[in-house]
């Protein structure tokens, strides 16, 4: 028997004119996500419909609870448009809830074909009273139930317990491509996961100062890169050799603008990166005032050595809260590991903190770091980390 899954959407039916552009985009990722499985992906007004072998059912609910544009998902049964095939699927489905230890209950019922023999009110009172019957240790609770019996009475009858949540949003790819600045720290990687939610496809950069920055700790960002792939279908990462051009910030640099300098030369090399492989906005894990280079000043010296946009999604958001992401979305252990990014190794004890633009930009020209950047660009490292879906059982 197969599992069957339907599928909730949210932000998708808000759209207008374009709205079949996201429900294909978000079917695709369905597909794409789930390949190398047997499944089938349908979509109806308003639902998708999700259905794969009994053994890879976790494989499918991995995929439906990390895609974009999903707004939640349940275990189905789907039934004819009959009212005994209707009752008994509902009982299937509080069986399974009192078997959970479910007891406050509710049926909602909602009814798209009018030709249907009963009206969503007296379809849902009739399940009510059978579950009371079937199972007298439940009791109706309208106001706060443990479980729902849901029946959607569409081309066929669809009949579900509680919905599991989606990640909500928008699908991968409708807002165009991004490239993520990724480090070894907490907030990059939150800051991915958060974009992915906005329907922007993400492509990543790491920039490495070996021997100053060891293998462990690019090994450390390429699992970080993992996390954020199980949430926009798939990653590329590039690896940017930055050692020359940060001893030459180091060595040519007042040291209280070593910080800046090297971060818009990060900049710059980013902008190089997206311009080559399509990218229309640059994606930073920076909180306003969170470290000496987040200032407002500092910010928009940085972000002046590319005319992409810079996508903050962090920047009103502090310490705590975005940890907190990173916990529930499985990179804050990874983010941890004691191995230090190329940014901390080459820090100045006293950073400058008010960046005058036209002051800096004329430092920052006189340092001449535009071949160094084109060079490291030039031979960046890619290493393509794909969908990381889960074994089947």
């Amino acid at each position: 028997m197969d599992a069957f899954y339907l599928v909730k959407i949210g932000e998708i039916l808000l759209k207008l004119g374009n709205r079949k552009e996201f429900e294909d985009r978000l079917r695709s990722q369905l597909n794409r996500r789930l390949e190398g499985l047997p499944h089938k992906v349908e979509l109806y007004p308003g639902r998708y419909f999700v259905s794969v072998p009994e053994e890879h059912a976790a494989a499918a609910e991995f995929v439906l609870s990390r895609t974009p544009g999903v707004n939640g998902f349940a275990r189905a049964f789907k039934v004819e448009k009959s009212v005994d095939a209707v009752f008994d699927a509902a009982l299937k489905v509080a069986a399974q809830a009192v078997g959970q230890g479910g007891r406050r209950f509710k049926a909602e019922s909602r009814r798209s074909d009018k030709s249907f023999e009963l009206g969503s009110f007296e379809l849902s009172a009739e399940i009510g009273a059978r579950v009371l019957e079937a199972f007298p240790e439940t009791k109706v609770d309208l106001h706060q139930p443990e479980f729902t019996v849901n029946v959607e009475i569409r081309e066929r009858a669809y009949v579900y317990g509680n919905p599991s949540p989606g990640l909500r949003g928008l699908p991968v790819g409708s807002g165009g491509k991004g490239l993520l600045l990724l480090s070894g720290g907490i907030d990059s990687p939150v800051a991915g996961y958060m974009m992915a939610r906005r329907g922007l496809s993400l492509e990543a950069i790491y920039f490495h100062a070996y021997p100053y920055t060891s293998q462990e700790a690019k090994d450390k960002v390429v699992e970080l890169a993992r996390v954020v792939a199980s949430f926009s279908g798939g990653i590329k990462l590039w690896t940017i050799p930055f050692t020359e051009t940060q001893l030459k910030i180091k060595k040519e640099a007042r040291d209280d603008l070593v910080t800046v300098m090297t971060r818009a030369a990060m900049m710059e090399a980013a902008g190089l990166l997206a311009e080559r492989i399509g990218a229309n906005s640059l994606v930073t894990g920076e909180s306003l005032g969170q470290v000496a280079s987040q200032t407002a000043e500092n910010l928009r010296f940085t972000q002046s050595r590319t005319s992409l946009p810079v996508l903050r999604p962090l920047i009103g958001i502090d310490k705590e809260e975005t940890i907190a992401m990173a916990k529930k979305i499985g990179s804050c252990e990874i983010s941890i590991l004691p191995y230090e990014d190329c940014c901390v190794v080459f820090s100045p004890e006293h950073p400058l903190l008010r960046a005058k633009l036209e002051r800096e930009t004329e430092a920052y020209e006189k340092l001449g770091l535009r071949e160094a950047i084109a060079k490291a660009v030039t031979e960046a490292e890619l290493i393509a980390i794909p969908y990381p879906l889960p074994p089947s059982d």
